[in-house]
């Protein structure tokens, strides 16, 4: 699947990959956009899924808005093969989920936003029987007992 990052990445890839996702959301909480710039390709491939008002990070990567309009916290960030997945929320009214993909130069070409949407993200079968599709990743259960959110199911 296009714009998901795919499987059977080494976890060396995966720390790495963390790395420069963790040094991304430094930057966004500095405001260094010079650290940011250094980050992202400038061919970055955005997906945006939720309220067209709630698309804080494209305003801030675009410079359009000041990284204190929305502060982006992840609470959990997790390798997925080639890419990572970012997770926050802010009380009540505002859940994200975002997946990177960095390329093979550490520039992150690929960006996912969910934004008060749950997430399930599953392995496709390889051997082409649909009863095995293990769960690699899923929105925290504690946002699932909190949040009312339209769930979205990613196969991989």
């Amino acid at each position: 699947m296009r714009g998901v990052p795919s499987p059977a990445v080494e976890p060396k890839t995966q720390t790495h990959n963390k790395k420069i996702i963790k040094a991304l959301y430094k930057a966004l909480a500095c405001g260094n956009t010079q650290t940011l710039a250094k980050l992202l390709a400038s061919d970055l491939e955005w997906w945006f899924h939720g309220p067209p008002n709630r698309q804080y990070m494209m305003r801030m990567l675009t410079g359009e808005s000041k990284h204190v309009e929305f502060k982006f916290r992840p609470r959990r960030i997790t390798g997925l093969n080639d890419g990572v997945i970012a997770e926050g929320w802010e009380g009540s009214k505002a859940y994200w989920v975002h997946v990177w993909t960095p390329n093979e130069k550490g520039l992150i070409h690929q960006f996912r936003e969910y934004f008060n949407t749950s997430l399930t993200v599953l392995l496709r079968a390889w051997d082409g029987d649909e009863a095995e599709n293990p769960t690699l990743w899923q929105t925290d259960s504690r946002v699932r007992l909190t949040h009312s959110l339209p769930d979205l199911v990613l196969a991989i």
